[in-house]
């Protein structure tokens, strides 16, 4: 995920459960991007079908967006993919 050396420190310095949502954080914004480029789908594009600001997607995508349960579903139906898995 993140390769740089002196950020790995800074974060090793993070509360465990503070980590555990700046992984999750970055984990949904990998993904959101990794199926983006699957399906050739562009920033502006998404933002047009969620109806939000090209700036906004562009946010989430940094990884540092607080993604609530209901923009990660809105996010899925406009992409047609999951974002999550959840097991059952």
């Amino acid at each position: 995920m993140v390769t740089n050396e002196l950020f790995r420190q800074c974060l090793s310095a993070i509360p465990q459960e503070q980590r555990a949502e700046f992984d999750l954080s970055y984990g949904i914004a990998e993904r959101l991007d990794a199926v983006l480029k699957k399906k050739g789908i562009t920033q502006h594009e998404l933002a047009c079908r969620l109806g939000k600001r090209d700036s906004e997607v562009s946010k989430w995508l940094t990884g540092r967006h607080n993604f609530t349960t209901s923009t990660i579903a809105r996010i899925e139906q406009a992409i047609g993919d999951k974002l999550i898995q959840i097991s059952k």
